[in-house]
């Protein structure tokens, strides 16, 4: 993210110079929706800066009891950025949590502990910079319902593009009959790829509050989009996200559109996920690049990647969170859950992308999606990487072929492990293989996060039945 402030003088200036009529201080919480406070920039001093802003953490799910409430927003000057949607001039600044009690950074706050990974590196000795590049895919919606209750449970969502809209009657327009047939949408253009316009004033959006966007294609599935926007370190990539996904949600809300990053919202279509780059740098050098190597890989990287893969079962349960998450993680659909790696393979949940030079060569990890909650994905897969190249684990491959096509059988037979199969699959994962976030997570945070979606996501899921049940069972 582009820096419009140098400190924070220079924030009060700033705010002189656009005219701020509010200070939007936000807060990312443990599922990595953002919350915030607005003041009235006459009430902003910086004391607020240096001293905080008091917020009520027990209202925050997995945080504080009522009786212990109290906790400080610390804002960062240099990561504001003046929000693009509100009609009275606000700018948007970051914040961290601090612990008044223990007097220190907040140990569940999920911005603190990605810095804290990053510290690591450097602590380490094993480099001086992470660098991540996410790639947040989407579904363009033009209206959706949900009902959960005791006696109904049903979704429908509706998109000019979905192939069910083929015979349709629309209210204000004609039916053109151009739409991408079922995983047909990749990188089509007009007019059956009929969000250009709506992308178009996403990226303007984007760049305008900072980020560096450089490409905007249709996606695989019906509806679906992606943004490309430029790499950062751990935290910079993390606050992009949440920027990416606010931006990405307000520009089609003002068009009448809803936007979802939930990874498979249509049923038998591509879902949507978050791959994720990463590199790590020492002396301005690029420790993952080794000329003549396969696919021009370091040991370093090489036992990175082991470390993952290694990992991976456990690092699910930050990169892939939801239960809808493991319904994207099925064969056939470009969203691998075989845990090796490859050279340009998108089969492979590690893929190294082509690229020329030593400034390009990175892995890319293919499984995680937007359900998680960015700097504790990106902090967990990091640590399991350095775990990596700590012990010298020798990941599983490279193995350069279409590995959907593998039976369960030949999978097992040749020692490859998966990625679990459920959520529960992976908090019970993370139960057991926990050691390596140890260094930047503690274990009161380890054991809130994981009771936590157990609590909202895994028993409420197993304990409703579904649409799909009925048409099975009732019968019986």
């Amino acid at each position: 993210m582009g820096k419009f402030v140098q400190n924070i003088d220079h924030f009060f200036d700033f705010c002189k110079e656009n005219e701020v009529k509010f200070v939007d201080f936000r807060f990312t919480d443990l599922n990595g929706a953002w919350h915030s406070i607005s003041y009235n920039i006459k009430a902003v001093t910086k004391e607020n800066f240096t001293n905080g802003i008091p917020m009520d953490a027990s209202s925050m799910n997995g945080w504080q009891p009522i009786d212990k409430s109290d906790m400080i927003m610390k804002p960062e000057a240099t990561s504001a950025f003046l929000d693009p949607f509100t009609s009275d001039i606000t700018v948007v600044v970051f914040c961290d949590i601090y612990d008044i009690y223990k007097g220190q950074i907040y140990e569940k706050c999920p911005r603190s502990i990605a810095k804290r990974a990053m510290q690591y590196v450097k602590d380490s000795g094993l480099g001086d910079e992470a660098y991540f590049g996410p790639e947040n895919e989407f579904f363009v919606f033009d209206n959706v319902k949900i009902i959960d209750s005791p006696n109904c449970a049903m979704y429908q969502v509706d998109s000019e593009e979905g192939e069910w809209n083929d015979a349709a009657d629309f209210k204000d327009s004609y039916n053109t009959g151009h739409r991408p047939r079922r995983k047909g949408g990749y990188l089509m253009t007009q007019p059956i790829d009929s969000m250009v316009d709506l992308r178009a004033e996403m990226m303007q959006v984007l760049e305008q509050v900072g980020l560096e966007v450089f490409l905007g294609h249709h996606e695989v599935a019906q509806g679906q989009g992606e943004i490309g926007v430029k790499f950062g370190n751990l935290v910079e990539a993390a606050d992009n996200v949440q920027i990416y996904k606010y931006v990405v949600r307000m520009v089609a809300h003002l068009n009448g559109k809803t936007v979802t990053f939930m990874p498979k919202p249509l049923y038998g279509d591509n879902g949507s996920g978050m791959h994720v780059h990463q590199s790590v740098w020492k002396d301005g050098k690029n420790l993952f690049y080794k000329e003549g190597n396969y696919a021009n890989l370091s040991d370093f990287a090489r036992h990175y990647i082991g470390g993952v893969l290694k990992h991976a079962r456990s690092v699910a349960a930050f990169t892939n969170p939801s239960t809808n998450s493991y319904k994207r993680l099925i064969p056939g659909f470009e969203a691998p859950s075989i845990l090796t790696y490859s050279s340009q393979n998108r089969s492979a949940s590690i893929r190294i992308p082509y690229g020329a030079g030593e400034k390009s060569v990175r892995a890319e990890m293919r499984f995680p999606d937007s359900t998680a909650n960015p700097y504790l994905a990106f902090s967990a897969m990091l640590m399991a990487g350095l775990d990596g190249v700590k012990h010298k684990y020798e990941p599983v491959g490279p193995m350069d072929e279409n590995l959907f096509k593998l039976h369960l059988d030949e999978i097992r037979e040749r020692g490859i492990e998966q990625l679990p199969h459920t959520l529960r699959g992976s908090l019970e994962a993370l139960i057991r293989d926990n050691e390596y976030l140890k260094p930047i997570m503690s274990d009161l945070f380890i054991d809130t996060y994981q009771h936590m979606k157990f609590e909202t996501q895994v028993w409420p899921y197993e304990a409703r039945p579904t649409a799909y049940e009925f048409k099975t069972c009732f019968s019986c």
